[in-house]
């Protein structure tokens, strides 16, 4: 018979950062492992800006993983705060988990991150992702590769998007968690807000609906958000930094921002199992990109 002393003794729980270069595939295996949708995912690079906490709860352990912006050379003032997060992350957790895409290798941002790791004394299993998109061969020398790069604790192939090994990979990480109580209760299942995941929601619509250049020149904020009896009306401005900028979005006659806001919309009533009142507005924000106090602003 299992006593409670014996399941507290044999239970784990801590917190593990998912890194990786941009597009490794990180916010989609952390919605995977969740079974909902918290962090948001697109086909471009760079879609995550914000480090974000996906509490799981198993049997025998509690996981706090924290989805953090893909780590990349950067240039500008907000990509240098994005990746200086994704690597402040790494300083706050029990297990770093290295998410590399085996289809499409980003070696620059590869070789920044290993280097990184080089410095930390932390416990790192490697996630080879997208595993489907590849022969089997190629998989086995990236293991080899790896081996000879960093002392990883374990490399496991996956694919977040087919749930391909998925287990296997939470399996290695329960093994090297520290013994401890659970740390967030049952319910919790991330530490951000309704109205944050409302701006990322509508920040995913821009991303996956507009050319390469929008998604990157422009940011969400939620101007009000109240919960009404039946109903939760929601203002939110889409910034840019250019006035083509902003045509783009709003789009012939409006379409485009009918679009992007039909579809956020839908989002934002399946998260919060409510009715929603959604009015998008499209503002030019100049130079919001380089601008360290409205960086700030808007939570940079």
């Amino acid at each position: 018979m299992t006593t409670e002393k014996n399941i507290s003794d044999t239970f784990r729980a801590g917190f593990v950062a998912i890194i990786g270069a941009p597009n490794a595939g990180k916010s989609t295996l952390l919605n995977q492992v969740l079974g909902q949708k918290i962090s948001i995912t697109s086909n471009k690079p760079q879609t995550t800006r914000d480090r974000i906490l996906g509490i799981v709860n198993f049997a025998s352990s509690q996981i706090i993983f924290v989805d953090t912006p893909g780590i990349h050379k950067s240039k500008n003032l907000l990509n240098k705060r994005i990746v200086d997060q994704a690597l402040m992350a790494v300083e706050d957790v029990d297990v770093i988990l290295f998410m590399v895409d085996a289809a499409s290798r980003n070696f620059s941002a590869e070789k920044l991150i290993i280097s990184q790791l080089k410095k930390t004394q932390k416990t790192v299993i490697l996630a080879l992702n997208k595993i489907d998109l590849v022969k089997k061969a190629k998989v086995f020398e990236l293991v080899e590769e790896f081996q000879t790069l960093h002392e990883f604790r374990a490399i496991v192939p996956v694919s977040a998007q087919k749930d391909i090994q998925v287990k296997n990979l939470i399996a290695e990480v329960e093994k090297v968690l520290p013994v401890s109580p659970k740390l967030y209760p049952d319910e919790t299942f991330t530490d951000v807000s309704e109205k944050f995941l409302v701006k990322e929601i509508i920040r995913e619509k821009v991303f996956r609906m507009t050319g390469m250049e929008i998604p990157y020149s422009s940011a969400v904020t939620v101007d009000a958000f109240e919960v009404e009896k039946r109903l939760i009306v929601i203002h939110a401005s889409i910034h840019v930094v250019r006035d083509s900028q902003k045509g783009i979005i709003i789009g012939k006659r409006g379409a485009m921002l009918t679009k992007i806001g039909a579809k956020a919309r839908k989002d934002i009533e399946e998260m919060t199992g409510r009715k929603v009142l959604l009015k998008l507005f499209v503002k030019v924000t100049k130079d919001w990109v380089s601008n360290a106090r409205i960086l700030t602003e808007f939570g940079y």
